[in-house]
């Protein structure tokens, strides 16, 4: 699907049947964080009230039409998204800006930066791309507005170095950042207490007396006048808990009670009621878990309820979503159905399009779909629905596998100060884990995948086969499947990496996976992890059941050839001897390469009778290809996630970048000092 990019200060229309839009900031430098902000302003160009600026710490206006979203890595970068109800904006309000906004640093150090605007179903209406930012802390991208009974988008692209406080003062909001007083943190305190679920027995309860008011003087009092409390800007600390250890067992084999056993768990219906009613619990007890899920669903920041199995009417028929989900924030309510999948079964058209009708007559707000299918990048569907549907009711897609992550995130980044909602998120979490739960990992290649290898092996096989860009699409959701294992491991923000030409394009990076497969017969996976010294590429060699991965280091800019190569055989002590080490130099065609445990033995085999400097190191290790579709270790998913598991803990998290020495301050006296006989040193008059 093609779509218009604009440049600053162009407009256009948006779609009249579009009343639903997504407003995405994108950058490309995922260990910074950017956070999205929208001003709703009025004729005058400010806002009505402080209520109208939606930001981190305000996720929703007051009456509900715009919603932060929270921010996310993607494959290209990272993103913050903005959502806009058209159809609920006050009348007086002409304009939404859409701004984005750094904690340190200008937007200059993000190089290309790019503002989308999607509609429900997925697709980029619009799309502007940027680098000409310098050192802005605040951006305001660009603004939805008004135009008689139409909207339209306009790219503005203007920077504040004054940061988002600058900014939003500009637009007439009132900002309070002085640190807050004991009173409000004893309020933030009791509204995370009143999260907890504790109950008082009535036996203990007491009944005080009526409070004994003082006297009235004379003389009436003034009421002192409470001061007006603006904005605050700052971010709240993040809080963490650790999941409930029980220590009192007399011995190893005492196992403690589960919160959701997986005792007696079918397949099919049973299994997807248990997973339903164990996710919708976990997202009643667990408000942050809540929170993270629902707004990957569109939904606003607020209270969360959760309804299994209720049956619509639809025509003649009745139709039962596997739960209905509620979020309230004020005035405005937010619902969604969702229909969940689990083990190998596969979400049905028929079925979602039903629920979108059933949405769109009860004015819902979006139709969810979780199974274990992970699409290729974020934002795409499983599964096409006629279009039409689409224009009143969103359609969104969520894997067991992001769940997962959503999780493991919240446990181990915190965000959950409760002890008692840790152990219950980590309950769930075991749950998931467990086989019977129905919530697999990615772990099969789809019905073409043994036909599509032994094309490859008998050199038959054409890029453009439709059954090759089939298993091609399903490769790009394998790797987007190791990113978020990683990223659940790992702690951080693991990136798939796609050339940005493919990144808003499915169909031709399909298809440039699939000739590459037809043509060289390997599939390739590159993955960003922050922190470490290069990215990590996934090589699956179809023609030679070989896994080969491989990171890139670059060598200390420093000292000699040998000096570059003792410095990385010391970060190599503990790593496998049948690592391939390659040594890239200054000069071309000089390149080297030996394995770990023959360059441990003489390291000069890597540098002798070589022009020019060693200016990187290429270590590659190569794994056994499983073949089969699904199913065990033999598999050739298994064979990929296992590979790449073994190189990044084996290789890869050994690696640390060069970092040079710091200056040396040099010995000559600093001017404005004198150096006296008896050599104490005496600041000059």
């Amino acid at each position: 699907m093609t779509f218009p990019m604009l440049s600053k200060g162009q407009n256009m229309s948006l779609p009249d049947d579009v009343i639903q839009v997504d407003v995405v900031i994108g950058w490309a430098e995922s260990d910074i964080e950017v956070d999205a902000s929208a001003l709703l302003l009025g004729a005058d160009g400010k806002v009505r009230s402080d209520a109208d600026f939606v930001f981190y710490n305000q996720p929703e206006s007051s009456d509900g039409s715009i919603r932060f979203l929270g921010a996310g890595a993607t494959e290209e970068g990272a993103q913050a998204r903005i959502a806009i109800d058209l159809s609920t904006v006050p009348e007086d309000v002409h304009t939404v800006a859409l701004a984005g906004s750094l904690g340190q640093g200008g937007f200059g150090d993000l190089g290309k930066l790019t503002l989308r605007v999607v509609d429900g179903a997925g697709h980029t209406l619009a799309e502007y791309v940027t680098a000409d930012a310098t050192t802005e802390a605040a951006f305001v991208f660009g603004e939805v507005y008004r135009r008689g009974a139409e909207w339209k988008l306009r790219v503005v692209g203007q920077g504040w170095d004054s940061g988002l406080a600058g900014l939003a003062g500009d637009f007439g909001v009132d900002i309070d950042d002085e640190p807050e007083s004991e009173t409000a943190d004893d309020v933030d305190a009791a509204s995370a207490a009143e999260s907890e679920l504790v109950t008082t027995p009535l036996e203990t309860i007491e009944i005080q007396p009526d409070p004994v008011m003082p006297a009235q003087s004379a003389e009436p009092t003034t009421p002192a006048k409470a001061k007006a409390r603006g904005v605050r800007t700052a971010k709240k600390a993040v809080k963490k808990a650790k999941p409930r250890e029980f220590t009192l067992a007399e011995h190893d084999s005492w196992r403690p009670a589960r919160l959701f056993s997986v005792v007696g768990v079918g397949a099919g219906e049973e299994q997807e009621r248990r997973a339903t009613s164990a996710l919708v619990a976990t997202m009643q007890a667990v408000s942050p878990f809540a929170r993270a899920l629902c707004s990957r669903m569109g939904a606003p920041a607020g209270a969360f309820e959760g309804y299994v199995e209720v049956q619509y009417d639809h025509g003649d028929t009745k139709v039962i979503p596997d739960a209905v989900l509620k979020v309230s924030r004020g005035s405005r309510l937010w619902t969604g159905l969702l229909e969940v999948k689990t083990g190998n079964g596969k979400l049905e058209k028929g079925q979602l399009e039903n629920y979108l009708d059933v949405a769109r007559k009860k004015k819902y707000d979006v139709v969810v779909s979780l199974s274990n299918d992970v699409p290729a990048s974020a934002g795409e569907l499983p599964i096409e629905v006629d279009r039409r549907k689409l224009a009143k009711v969103a359609l969104r897609h969520l894997s067991w596998a992001e769940v997962a992550h959503e999780a493991r995130m919240l446990l181990s980044h915190g965000g959950i100060d409760n002890d008692v909602q840790a152990w219950i998120l980590a309950e769930f979490v075991r749950y998931l884990d467990h086989p019977r739960s129905g919530a697999t990992e990615f772990v099969d290649m789809g019905r073409h995948w043994v036909t599509v290898r032994d094309a490859v092996t008998a050199g038959t096989l054409r890029g453009g086969d439709q059954k090759a860009l089939t298993v091609a699409d399903t490769w790009v959701s394998l790797s987007r499947h190791l990113a978020l294992r990683l990223t659940a491991e790992l702690g951080v923000t693991v990136k798939h990496i796609v050339p940005r030409r493919y990144s808003n394009d499915p169909a031709a990076r399909n298809a440039s996976v699939a000739e590459r497969l037809a043509a060289e017969g390997i599939f390739e996976s590159v993955l960003r992890i922050p922190e470490t010294a290069g990215d990590v590429a996934v090589v699956a060699d179809v023609r030679t059941n070989k896994i080969r991965c491989r990171t890139k280091v670059a060598a200390p800019n420093e000292g000699t050839s040998a000096r570059r190569v003792s410095w990385l055989l010391k970060q190599l002590k503990d790593v496998p001897g049948n690592v391939q080490v390659e040594a890239v130099f200054s000069e071309r065609g000089n390149e080297t390469c030996e394995l770990l445990e023959t360059v441990r033995a003489n390291p000069k085999i890597l540098t002798d009778n070589r022009a020019g400097d060693v200016v990187s190191f290429s270590l590659e290790q190569t794994f056994p290809m499983g073949s089969k579709r699904s199913g065990t270790a033999a598999s050739f998913v298994s064979s990929v996630t296992s590979s790449t598991d073994a190189f990044y803990g084996g290789v890869v998290q050994h690696l640390r970048e060069w970092v040079p020495a710091a200056p040396k301050q040099t010995d000559q006296p600093r001017p404005g000092t004198e150096e006296p006989e008896g050599g104490e040193t005496v600041a000059a008059d």
